[in-house]
This record gives C-alpha cells, sequence and structure tokens, in this order.
C-alpha cells in the first residue's frame, strides 16, 4: 500500500504530541500528601468495586494480615 501524499510522518505527529504535554513547572503545587505517608509505604491503586468494600487502609491492611499465612504456606521455599 502506498503512502498518500501530505500525509504526516512519525517524526511529525511524535513533535506535535510533545508540545502539547509539555508541563508547566511553574504552575505546580507541592503533594499535600506527602507527609501524610510514612517513608517506607507502598501506594496500592484499588479498583473501585474493592474499593467500595474495603474503605480504608486499616481494613485493608487487616485482611491482607490474615491472609499472609496462607500464602506463606503456598510459596515454594527455596533451597540454600
Amino acid at each position: 500500500m502506498k503512502k498518500a501524499r501530505g500525509t504526516r510522518t512519525g517524526k511529525q505527529v511524535v513533535a506535535e504530541a510533545a508540545d502539547q504535554y509539555r508541563f508547566d513547572y511553574s504552575k505546580s503545587k507541592p503533594n499535600r500528601f506527602a507527609g501524610v505517608l510514612a517513608r517506607d509505604a507502598v501506594v496500592i491503586i484499588l479498583d473501585p468495586d474493592v474499593a467500595k468494600v474495603f474503605r480504608t487502609s486499616r481494613r485493608v491492611n487487616a485482611v491482607l494480615r490474615a491472609s499472609i499465612p496462607a500464602a506463606e504456606k503456598r510459596r515454594p521455599r527455596r533451597a540454600g
């Protein structure tokens, strides 16, 4: 299949997209949640249906802690 005349190349499209996504750091604000999280905290995004049931990190952590023994039994032990 031949290219039609006057079509843009991939490089032109990328260059145009890059212009649209330039971030203006002069308008940025500090992260208001940065001080709330512990340094070693891990942030995980829950799917909406799961978030409806587990509305707080306390509830999520309780369920995960309860499931740790079962997960450890299923994990194969490393030789060594």
